[in-house]
């Protein structure tokens, strides 16, 4: 009879054993597929910039004999690259923040000052629904679209003669370029930079906005003093978008500067010429280029990437 009730609480141990090891076998199973899928989309995504970086450490005949996910050995490793990409791209660098820093500043300032007006402000919705409807058909306008207008606006603005004192100090006037991609941007990236934040003022607290208002506070103060020390997630996202962007195009940079030969060159305009001869393309050093004309995007995302999580989580 002890035999049997030891059987039987043999049997039944097992049985809860194997019914507690199921569930457990069947999450594993799960968390494991789940794990090796996501662990795909990683390398998906990581290989092609793998590719890139170990390239641009690669002399040109270490490109040609290997594979481009291979890492250099020996002879075949250099930094020869690196330099000189960095030393054609150096004052490309600097070309593109004086309008890149610029334009983003001033395009995310008027864009959250253009949403508070469209949402704190007294106008009545009649007037503030036309308004925005231009803002929101500005973002779909493509750059192709206003390619021959921006060039025909531009050249009957008389710019070089209105900035002929900074010509004077010695500045190249060939940086009359770089004033009109500031307004350019500042112009084609104010309706995003209003929609944005216009979004996010909608869901900032009436009652606070309100009871500033009955203590006296001006539409001004009321921004000053509320809103936009409350703002700062949403700028984050804006200065990041914003700066990409610009600091990414190449098309408005063909029509108003040209050329990479001027002394105003953005590195864009820089780069794409980059590594390119008769003889062929130098890959290795298009990869360097390519990683140091997108150091400055990674180091802004970097820097606001907290107040990015928290500006798109609201």
């Amino acid at each position: 009879m002890n035999d049997d009730a030891r059987t039987d609480g043999g049997t039944a141990s097992a049985t809860d054993s194997g019914a507690s090891a199921g569930p457990l076998a069947e999450v594993d199973g799960y968390r494991v597929l789940l794990y090796l899928g996501l662990l795909g989309i990683l390398a998906f995504f990581m290989i092609p910039i793998e590719s890139g970086l170990v390239t641009s450490f690669k002399t040109s005949s270490g490109v040609t004999g290997s594979l481009p996910f291979a890492p250099p050995t020996g002879s075949t490793f250099t930094l020869e690259k690196w330099r000189t990409a960095f030393d054609a791209l150096g004052r490309g660098l600097i070309n593109s923040a004086l309008y890149a820093i610029p334009a983003t500043v001033i395009s995310a300032l008027l864009g959250s000052f253009a949403a508070y007006g469209l949402t704190q402000s007294d106008w009545k919705q009649r007037y503030k629904a036309p308004v925005l409807a231009l803002f929101v058909a500005g973002i779909f306008i493509p750059y192709q679209a206003v390619l021959v207008p921006l060039s025909q606006f531009w050249s009957m603005i008389p710019l070089q003669d209105a900035l002929g004192f900074l010509w004077a100090l010695g500045i190249n006037n060939d940086y009359t370029g770089i004033f009109e991609l500031i307004v350019t941007h500042v112009a084609y990236g104010l309706p995003i930079c209003t929609v944005l934040f216009r979004s996010y003022y909608k869901n900032m607290s009436e009652e606070m906005i309100e009871a500033a208002r009955l203590d006296g506070a001006s539409i001004r103060r009321i921004y000053r003093r509320i809103v936009l020390p409350l703002s700062g997630p949403m700028f984050a996202v804006v200065l990041i978008y914003q700066f990409t962007q610009i600091w990414n195009d190449l098309l408005f940079t063909l029509v108003l500067v040209q050329t990479e030969s001027s002394a105003a060159a953005p590195i864009v305009l820089i780069l794409a010429g980059l590594g390119t001869s008769l003889e062929g393309q130098d890959f290795a050093l298009r990869m360097a280029g390519a990683f140091i004309a997108a150091l400055p995007t990674l180091a802004v995302y970097i820097a606001f990437g907290e107040e990015f999580a928290e500006g798109v989580a609201t």
